[in-house]
């Protein structure tokens, strides 16, 4: 490990590339603490660590939320948007048809997915007013038109600044800006939980929960690189007095296939109640957000929902029709598997079995560590769940991916051996 991080700073290039990344994620950070006009700090934090929904979100706003800094919106609006598109490109056809192609076709759904992160940066900013709204305004009284002006442009600002940063870390870093965002975010906030934890003089709960978080990791290492390989042979063909094809190759298909946007999604919908309750203040809302938030509801209907997700989001995004096709017009075909309506069953039978066991793996990863945490009494770590750990150790593989793939490029060692 030491060897590779050493020969990735020798290459010009890529050093050039992590320094930008690691200065841009340190102006992302300054902005976390810089607090928007007109906030009472600390009425506003002793809100945020009084709801479950709102401590959520300040976590992946990398304690932005807690000060309402300018950048308390985070990543989260541009991810919300990407996922929309995601999901509209198998209902609208002009989008789909965009996805084909190539470049040109990416920069008008990128264009659509910034206008779509706008209006939604915009409406998250009159819901946190909204929420916030005795928070902000102080011992003194409620806020003018005025400063409810500043304050919305202020967290629309920062929201399209921080997407701003995380298409530079695309573009000039290392890649993968959104998610580096996201992973920059969490870790930030996980060593100042710790050593809260470690003042409150839990030593042995402490250690039985990093070997806990050192299993998981262990756990979600293996499930993320893993894969089901399906075996894929290809046809010879005379051209000329060239001879094309003949090679064997395989479709990989992860176990894991969907990623975190099951546990995104669920958590979305069960905190929803919650937090259009502190907007309107219903009772029967109130109750009905409480109920979803906590207790053996709570555990069923998540787990639930990230496997109902898992499936839902994985017959989205993969479509056997087209990779079936795909294999015939390039003559390559399944061994023992006949081409066309075969083809498709043989791959949807497949990507359904190896669904289940990972959605399960999402279940268990977002809801025991959850568990675990409540039944210890630390509801310091309890936002670290499973959801965070599998975010992190995911972009930290995939980051690593990227550099080894530019260090084989240049014949250097990699990461993994």
């Amino acid at each position: 490990m030491i060897t590779a991080i050493a020969n990735a700073l020798r290459i010009p290039e890529l050093r050039g590339k992590i320094v930008f990344t690691l200065a841009v994620l340190g102006l992302y950070r300054i902005g976390a603490y810089i607090p928007v006009p007109g906030v009472d700090v600390e009425r506003v934090q002793a809100l945020v660590q009084g709801q479950a929904a709102l401590g959520l979100l300040n976590l992946f706003a990398g304690g932005a939320l807690s000060t309402f800094a300018v950048f308390s919106l985070g990543i989260m609006p541009y991810i919300t948007a990407s996922i929309i598109m995601q999901l509209l490109k198998g209902v609208i056809p002009k989008l789909e048809r965009w996805s084909k192609e190539g470049e040109t076709g990416q920069r008008k759904i990128t264009q659509w997915t910034r206008y779509l992160t706008l209006g939604i940066a915009f409406l998250n900013a009159l819901g946190l007013l909204t929420v916030f709204r005795q928070a902000l305004a102080g011992p003194g009284g409620g806020l003018g038109w005025v400063n409810n002006g500043v304050i919305v442009l202020t967290l629309v600002a920062g929201a399209m600044l921080v997407m701003w940063m995380g298409e530079l870390i695309t573009q000039k870093g290392i890649g993968n800006g959104m998610s580096l965002i996201i992973f920059a975010s969490i870790v930030a906030m996980f060593p100042a939980a710790v050593w809260q934890v470690v003042q409150l003089g839990h030593i042995l709960v402490f250690v039985v929960t990093i070997i806990m978080f050192l299993i998981v990791v262990a756990l979600v290492v293996v499930m993320e690189r893993g894969q089901r390989r399906i075996p894929v042979q290809y046809a010879k063909r005379v051209v000329g007095r060239k001879v094309y094809g003949g090679s064997g190759t395989y479709i990989p298909f992860k176990i894991n296939g969907a990623g975190v946007i099951p546990i995104i999604f669920a958590s979305a919908i069960l905190f929803f109640p919650a937090q259009l309750a502190q907007i309107t203040g219903n009772a029967f809302l109130i109750n009905v957000g409480n109920a979803l938030s906590q207790g053996w509801l709570y555990y069923l209907m998540f787990s639930l929902m990230i496997i109902f997700f898992a499936y839902f989001y994985s017959a989205l995004v993969f479509n056997p029709i087209d990779l079936a096709d795909n294999l015939r017009k390039n003559g390559g075909f399944i061994p023992s598997v006949r081409p066309g309506k075969a083809t498709v069953n043989y791959l949807e039978g497949v990507m359904n079995r190896i669904t289940l066991p990972g959605a399960v793996f999402l279940a268990g990863i977002a809801i025991l560590p959850t568990i675990y945490f409540r039944a210890t009494d630390m509801a310091i770590l309890d936002q670290f769940g499973g959801a965070s750990i599998l975010i992190m150790v995911s972009v930290a593989l995939e980051t690593m991916t990227q550099l080894e793939s530019q260090l084989k490029m240049r014949h250097y060692d990699g990461f993994f051996k």
